[in-house]
């Protein structure tokens, strides 16, 4: 079926700049646009509407075609070996197919010869499945390139504990957090039985000297390995006597914190014990 209305009443070259906006004319590249009397557009697409007899192929000027691509390398002043050999592909087809259908054929032969157009309305569907593919990929990669990223909100920088208010611990507090530590630990678990007769003062002595070359020590750090049920019980019970002798404060900076303990006021050589051959660990 032939077109309804002419497009050009004359055959013309439409070139499409590459919108780059690149100064140099070799390197511009420009689409294709073919005029005819029956039809305008580009080639493949020209060659797409065979498949929907939209212009019949007796009807298309094979050299025609062929001269306005030859204005097209004009234009580009560089020969496009890719575009050239594609065109070819394309015009051989074109005047294949024509030629098979301007042949005279017998009526006897007329149903059961396979329309010569067939194969290429194969090929062109296929074409034109993927062509349409990689349009909506370039869509989505221009719409993925246009947006911009939300930046991360700069957070705040950590509070400094050192200068934070501390809140005053109650026994509960070191209570829960002695448990938690034994859970953590595993020390109630009666893996093996270690006894430790240490005397509370002495554990009172060690973290008192502990606490006098650190100005704070958290209590995870005083209750240091090796952790023994006995020997945490020491140094718990130890801790809540420097406390209620107000030898020692705790603080807890936050609720369900760590516990940190420092010295309520410079020893005096009644309270201060002599370093022991273990050393200042509790």
């Amino acid at each position: 079926m032939k077109a309804r209305r002419q497009l050009c009443p004359n055959p013309t070259l439409t070139p499409n700049p590459s919108p780059s906006g690149s100064g140099d004319k070799r390197a511009e590249r420009m689409e294709y646009q073919v005029e005819l009397p029956t039809f305008r557009g580009p080639l493949d697409l020209l060659l797409f509407l065979v498949k929907q007899h939209e212009v019949d192929l007796q009807d298309i000027p094979i050299a025609l075609i062929a001269e306005q691509f030859l204005a097209y390398l004009n234009l580009l002043q560089v020969i496009d070996v890719e575009a050239a050999g594609e065109f070819l592909v394309m015009a051989a087809t074109l005047m294949e197919i024509k030629s098979k259908m301007l042949l005279p054929r017998a009526e006897t032969e007329t149903h059961e010869e396979e329309d010569p157009r067939l194969e290429l309305v194969k090929q062109l569907i296929e074409y034109k499945k993927y062509k349409e593919a990689a349009e909506l990929l370039e869509e989505h990669a221009e719409r993925q390139l246009a947006r911009l990223p939300r930046m991360p909100l700069e957070l705040p920088a950590p509070p400094d504990l050192a200068h934070q208010p501390l809140r005053k611990v109650e026994l509960w507090d070191l209570v829960s957090a002695f448990g938690r530590l034994m859970r953590e630990t595993a020390a109630l678990q009666p893996s093996h039985i270690a006894i430790d007769e240490t005397p509370i003062q002495t554990h009172m002595d060690r973290i008192v000297e502990i606490l006098k070359k650190h100005e704070r020590v958290s209590l995870s750090e005083l209750f240091a390995p090796p952790r023994t049920r006995g020997r945490l019980l020491g140094l718990f019970l130890a801790t809540l006597e420097l406390i209620k002798g107000c030898t020692v404060w705790a603080d807890q900076p936050e609720a369900f914190g760590e516990l940190w303990l420092r010295l309520a006021q410079p020893v005096t050589e009644e309270t201060a014990a002599p370093e022991t051959a273990n050393g200042p660990q509790a």
